[in-house]
Parts: C-alpha cells; structure tokens; sequence
C-alpha cells in the first residue's frame, strides 16, 4: 500500500513524497519525493482512476489573488506522479479538496478568499477552468481571526448530492446541493448550522451511520457534535466537548476524523501535540473524552486512518516526522508501534492501494 504525504514547501520540503505502508505491522518506508510543487498541503485520490489532486496554497497564481489546484497522474509500477495540468483555485490559500463520488469533479476549499469552488474533471484526468464558485459572507466574534470568511474544509455525504463546508470565520457549517453533472453548488434550505461562537469549525466528519457528523472548533480545542437527518440534509448541534484533559496555551486543533467502525471519533492538538480519541455513543452520537495520545513530535495537522482501522499515521508539521499509532479495537486507544519516517514540513496523509 502507498501513502502519499502533503506538505509546505517554504522550507526543505519540495512538494508531494510516497512512502510504502505494512498494513499488517504497520512498518512504513523511507519516504521518496514523487513530484516538485509548490505548498500541496492537502491531496485528494480518484476514486477510480491512477489520479491525485493537489492543492497549492498560495495567495497568488499567475497573477491573481488566487492558489492553484494541481492534477497528477499516478505511475501504477512505482506510485511516482506525472503533473498533468494546474488551475486556479479562485481564492487564495486553497487548503481542502475532495473528489466527487462519480469522480468528475473536485471541490476545494479557499481559507483566504473566503469562498468554495468546483473544477470539472476531464477524461483524460486534467482539471478544467472552475464551474462554480461561491464566496461565503459575514464574521464572528473573534476579531483576530474570524474578521472575515475563512472556508476550511469541503466533504460530501455518501449520496454525493450533499457538500458540508466549515467555515472557520463565520462559525458555520454550509450545507450546499451538489450537482455532479453540471459541477455546481447551490445553497440548501436551511443554508447553514452555527456552532458555538468563537469555536472556528475547521473540519468535518460524518459518521459512517450518517445519523450523526462532528466539527472540529480550531480556536477552543473542542468538537461539536451534530445529530444529521439524511432524507432533509439539515445538521442539529447538541453537544460540545474539550479535546485536551488540561488547559493548555495555544492548543488549537486541526483534523478530525470518524473510525469506520463507528465507535470512535479522532481529533489532532496543535500544541498538546496528541491525538484525542473520543468514544461515540452510537445510539445517541453522544462523545465521551477517552484520553490524549501523543503524537510523538509537533503540531500534528491532518492524519489518516488506514483503510483496514487498524493503524493512524500522523502528520507531525514542526518536527518533520509522521509516526504510525495503532488503534485499540475495543476502547479506541492508541499507542506507538515505533515505526515512523521524516517528511518536511508534513500536513496530509492520504493511503492508495496498489
């Protein structure tokens, strides 16, 4: 299995490495850079097809005050990326992108311009000019960082007919209908749910029940959790929990994500430097704090949970290693395999099988 790794390149970072990944013991190789971009903090895979998209989060391409969003096609015998073509991104500093189910669009995130955007996919896997951008309006109460709208992450339900974007400066969660053929978002009724004010919802997990989802609050280091209706599409707030069992200066969190069996939600501490492991009561989507597990470096951002549940590789940013955690099937709980690798500058994580 590969894992690709996002990354900044204002250091000695040059753009996107690979790594091979044991899903057995969780052995994981010497990383190989496989492609020179700038700022590819977050990569999205094709559902079907050998393809990787990037963003690069700048605040000017070619010109404008826009980042750029990069496609890749994947080499099946070596995992290595051959650049097909780039577009503008439409905002500046495009941290969040995700595929569309049937794999013919991205969607992406800009955090400085403040808004969401669509590019078509074409079938020779090169990115089309955007078909749709919208700019989010409004603040919050955080002079210092919620001034302004700062969209910081794009998912969709499991019908992709439905895209969540948090909005960290507005301190919503947009709901918009997703059209897959013509590339276009269109705001839903009711357009948005508010979570607590100050939070800053950076990320967002849908439980794989899809009776439940959860938003990661970046500026008070908790998670909101939401009850979700499918069939309306419309989130109900009803539970907000610390991510940190002590105050600690500066924490603020980054990634969220829900174990596909259900049972836990997992959350990144920038300062605490752990990963929260959070136990979900799945009658009621109700989160009880298990405990904080160190990430065994600094300011862990996003992580990925393999695809068999079994393990967590974490992105450590200011300490340029990602560490292989394994996961506790019966009570969440992570702990060090010792395995781990050195990535510059490390902020994504995403696993590719072969």
């Amino acid at each position: 299995m590969d894992v690709y790794f996002g990354t900044y390149t204002q250091g000695d970072s040059k753009g996107i490495y690979r790594s091979t990944f044991d899903p057995e013991t969780g052995a994981i190789s010497a990383p190989e850079l496989v492609a020179e971009t700038p700022e590819p903090s977050f990569l999205a895979l094709h559902p079907t097809q050998p393809l990787l998209f990037a963003v690069n989060e700048t605040t000017e391409y070619q010109g404008q005050a826009s980042g750029a969003v990069t496609a890749f096609r994947i080499n099946e015998e070596n995992g290595r990326l051959s650049e097909l073509n780039q577009q503008a991104s439409h905002g500046g500093a495009p941290c969040h992108i995700v595929v569309d189910h049937p794999g013919k669009n991205v969607l992406v995130a800009n955090y400085v311009g403040g808004n969401v955007a669509v590019l078509p996919i074409n079938e020779d896997g090169t990115l089309a000019e955007a078909s749709c951008v919208i700019q989010h309006e409004g603040s919050s109460v955080n002079e210092s960082r919620q001034e302004a709208p700062h969209a910081h992450s794009i998912n969709l339900d499991s019908t992709g007919d439905y895209a969540f974007a948090a909005d960290l400066g507005l301190d919503k969660i947009l709901v918009y209908r997703f059209d897959s053929e013509t590339g276009t978002l269109v705001p839903h009724q009711p357009p948005s749910t508010s979570v607590p004010a100050g939070g800053g919802p950076r990320h967002f997990a849908m439980h794989p029940s899809e009776k439940f989802a959860y938003s990661n609050l970046e500026i008070t280091s908790e998670v909101h959790a939401f009850r979700y209706h499918p069939q309306t599409a419309v989130l109900y707030g009803f539970q907000t929990i610390s991510t940190i069992p002590e105050e600690v200066p500066g924490n603020s969190t980054a990634e969220i994500q829900a174990h596909p069996s259900g049972k836990f939600v997992y959350c990144s501490n920038r300062g605490h430097d752990s990963i929260a492991v959070l136990r979900v009561n799945e009658e009621t989507g109700e989160l009880t704090f298990v405990e904080a597990e160190s990430t065994h470096g600094q300011t862990p951002r996003n992580f990925g949970i393999d695809p068999s549940g079994r393990f967590v590789i974490a992105a450590n940013q200011s300490t340029d290693n990602v560490v292989v955690l394994k996961i506790d099937p019966e009570t969440g709980g992570l702990s060090t395999t010792g395995h781990s690798a050195q990535v510059p500058a490390a902020v994504c994580v995403k696993f590719r099988s072969r």
